[in-house]
C-alpha cells in the first residue's frame, strides 16, 4: 500500500496537514503519530512494516501501536488516500 500522489503533506511545528489535489475535498490534520504513519506511506509498505517502524520510533505497547495504525489506515482508506 502507498499514499496516493494526489495527497500533499505539510508539517509546521506540531501541526501536520494533508490535502488532496483531486478527489477528496478537505483537509486532514494529524498528530505526530499520524504524521509518522503517513510518512511511512510515501513508499510502498505494509501495515505490519508500519507497525514495526512505529514501534521502533515510539515508546508504546505493541497492541496500542497496532490499534493506532489500523485506525489511521482505516481513516485514510475512507477518504481514498491509499493505493492498495
Amino acid at each position: 500500500m502507498k499514499l496516493k500522489d494526489t495527497f500533499i503533506t505539510y508539517s509546521s511545528g506540531d501541526d501536520y496537514i494533508m490535502v488532496a489535489t483531486k478527489g477528496f475535498s478537505g483537509m486532514v490534520r494529524g498528530n505526530k503519530t499520524a504524521a509518522f504513519i503517513i510518512e511511512q506511506l510515501k513508499k510502498s509498505t505494509t501495515s505490519e512494516q508500519i507497525v514495526d517502524e512505529v514501534a521502533a520510533h515510539f515508546d508504546a505497547p505493541r497492541l496500542t501501536i497496532e490499534k493506532d495504525v489500523a485506525d489511521i489506515l482505516a481513516q485514510l482508506r475512507s477518504i481514498g488516500a491509499i493505493e492498495e
